[in-house]
């Protein structure tokens, strides 16, 4: 070899040095990045050479049949990524290799937060991909030419990531440029076809050149993995209805098919594409799981990057799915940066917009399709009116719940508006644990003498969306089970024997309960549990203590009916033991109707017991006494 063409051995600038050392030790949470950065190398190359080829005649046929393609040999150990693209000279593979010109680097250091499942997010973003290939490699060779270049042009780099590497002039046939890596010993699991397959469809499935995949010295076994058609990038003239489900079982796995979707694109200062669905089931734990929305893919330039984060996709939304790609995301942004970004604001904005024209369409035309949505994602679309104050009133026209007028969760809030009794302005709800409970609950005999409809929320999460919307176009929302019911009509004012009553029945109660009044709410049930308008209810009293939260003492208050001949019995009752005990079972019964818990199950039981025994032993000396 001339002494012209010996390998150079040349330093790393410092921070690359320092990049290396990071990749090499720290990173290893993501190691399959690396080959989505070496393949969006490699098409980024493919790219550039047909832009020049564009202006410059010497490239003109050499920017057809362009495909990447990934070698693997396993029992060498080696791994090789090439491309016919547009290859670096001497000049550009010192810059683009060895140092910080054009690999952002330092703000890449910069960024770095200490995360490495989140740092390790960050190297595509950055410019800086080629780097990861030391993240599974224990040598990295390069062997490139550039297109407009002779033979004898060509380069060779090779480095260990030890704070050096070597250059050399080498000839080269083929423009652009193949990359080999020296797998470790501990990543040689990646070296099969069904991890390389994984991997490339996973991250790369949507490069707009064919990958071919093959182990080293079967090349004529090479086979395409990737499927280069980006549906969301054409236009919609030219995609079918079928080409859209296809998309979508290709995209999640669902082979069932989509209820609608919505295919938008942005062109002019800010670019991008989206193509949402709204799906026809959801996943077992969407309720419980609201941290990971998997649904909706971030790409870059198709380059999947990573599955959208809430900055573009809240987590009332969740269930949406589909793609999001844009050309100018800027790339050296970290996730802290990505929230005040305006381009991203924008997207979020308009994924919300366009996810809600969706549901909106499907609620207008209704039937089986409707039903199905509702049933899967309703309680998660609730989430939004706790979440996103100004889509609230938006999102809150799209709930549907049960009533006291229909057993389904048919009744939004603008058909109960239009169904208000005349004079009513308010709109009254009853939560509960189901609606059995909900529909048997004394608080609804007040409405039901007054033909007053009340919504039945029978969700775990009702309990936040009630203590969230107060009211909706300009109607207040209202428990039925408050205190003050303010019907307006011919409620009548106590008698001094009811409040008399009352009070006897409060001492007898004592420091379990708040206060005892005599109401004119109840018709066929002697007693309920009212709360006050700020009061913690009983639902959400019990399932804050299901979740382990510590919950603050409070007493219910009782209303009691002192027309009902329970009540009228016990207030002729002389004996005070015994007024006690009928107290007590009058203060669970009502416990018990609105779903509460009980302090005492076991009294409860052996107080109905002994007047089970107690009646019946009088029923039997009532027998006796006609017989004789």
């Amino acid at each position: 070899m001339s002494e012209a063409n010996a390998p150079e051995t040349r330093r790393f600038d410092t921070e690359v040095h320092q990049l290396l050392k990071l990749m090499i030790n720290a990173l290893y949470s993501n190691r399959e990045i690396f080959l989505r950065e070496l393949i969006s190398n490699a098409s980024d190359a493919s790219d550039k050479l047909r832009f020049e080829a564009l202006t410059n005649d010497d490239l003109k046929g050499l920017d057809q049949d362009l495909a990447i393609d990934v070698r693997f040999d396993a029992e060498a150990g080696t791994l090789t990524v090439s491309d016919r693209g547009i290859g670096m000279n001497r000049e550009e593979v010192i810059d683009n290799l060895g140092t910080i010109a054009r690999s952002g680097t330092k703000q890449f250091l910069e960024s770095l937060s200490g995360d490495k499942q989140k740092d390790a997010a960050l190297i595509g973003q950055f410019g800086v991909g080629f780097y990861s290939a030391f993240i599974v490699a224990s040598e990295v060779a390069v062997e490139t030419r550039r297109a407009d270049e002779p033979a004898a042009r060509g380069l060779r780099w090779t480095s260990a990531g030890e704070g050096e590497y070597q250059l050399e002039s080498i000839e080269r046939e083929a423009q652009g440029t193949t990359i080999t890596l020296t797998i470790r010993d501990d990543h040689k699991d990646l070296l099969s076809d069904w991890q390389l397959r994984r991997i490339i469809r996973h991250y790369s499935n949507h490069i707009a050149f064919p990958i071919r995949l093959a182990q080293a010295g079967k090349d004529d076994e090479a086979e395409t993995v990737n499927d280069s058609k980006a549906l969301w990038a054409r236009a919609k003239s030219e995609i079918s209805d079928e080409d859209y489900r296809d998309f979508y079982t290709s995209l999640t796995g669902d082979e069932e098919a989509p209820l609608s979707w919505a295919h938008h694109h942005v062109e002019g200062s800010q670019r991008y594409s989206m193509l949402l669905y709204l799906p026809s089931q959801a996943p077992f734990d969407m309720l419980i799981n609201r941290d990971e929305r998997e649904g909706v893919k971030l790409y870059i330039q198709r380059v999947f990057i990573m599955d959208a984060a809430e900055q573009v996709v809240p987590r009332y939304l969740r269930f949406m799915r589909g793609v999001i790609d844009s050309a100018d995301l800027p790339l050296n942004i970290s996730r802290e940066i990505l929230q005040d970004n305006p381009l991203l604001k924008k997207i979020r904005s308009t994924v919300v917009k366009r996810s809600l024209d969706l549901v909106e369409k499907l609620a207008r035309e209704g039937g089986e399709a409707w039903q199905k949505f509702y049933s899967a994602f309703g309680s998660v679309l609730k989430e939004g009116v706790i979440e996103d104050f100004e889509q609230r009133e938006r999102i809150s026209s799209l709930l549907r719940f049960a009533s006291s007028n229909s057993d389904d969760a048919s009744v939004g809030l603008d058909a109960y508006i239009e169904n208000m009794s005349e004079g009513q302005d308010t709109i009254w709800y009853l939560t509960a644990d189901s609606l059995k409970v909900a529909k048997n609950s004394p608080h609804l005999e007040a409405f039901r003498k007054r033909g007053i409809e009340v919504l039945l929320l029978t969700d775990r999460i009702d309990e936040w969306l009630v203590a969230h919307l107060h009211e909706y176009k300009g109607k207040q929302l209202k428990s039925a089970a408050s205190g003050q019911l303010d019907l307006e009509d011919d409620q009548v004012e106590p008698d001094e024997a009811a409040k008399k009553l009352a009070g006897r029945i409060k001492k007898a109660l004592g420091e379990q309960v708040g206060n005892v009044s005599a109401g004119s709410r109840l018709t066929d049930s002697p007693g309920c549990i009212v709360s006050d308008d700020n009061a913690m209810s009983l639902q959400m009293q019990k399932m804050l203590r299901q979740a382990g939260q510590e919950v603050p003492e409070s007493k219910p208050d009782l209303e009691i009916n002192a027309g009902h001949p329970l009540l009228e019995a016990m207030a002729a009752e002389d004996d005070d033991a015994r007024f006690g005990e009928l107290s007590q079972l009058l203060f669970d019964q009502a416990l018990l109707a609105e779903g509460g818990e009980l302090a005492d199950p076991a009294g409860y039981v052996k107080r109905v017991n002994a007047l089970l025994v107690g009646a019946l032993g009088r029923d039997k000396g009532d027998d006796r006494a006609a017989s004789a």
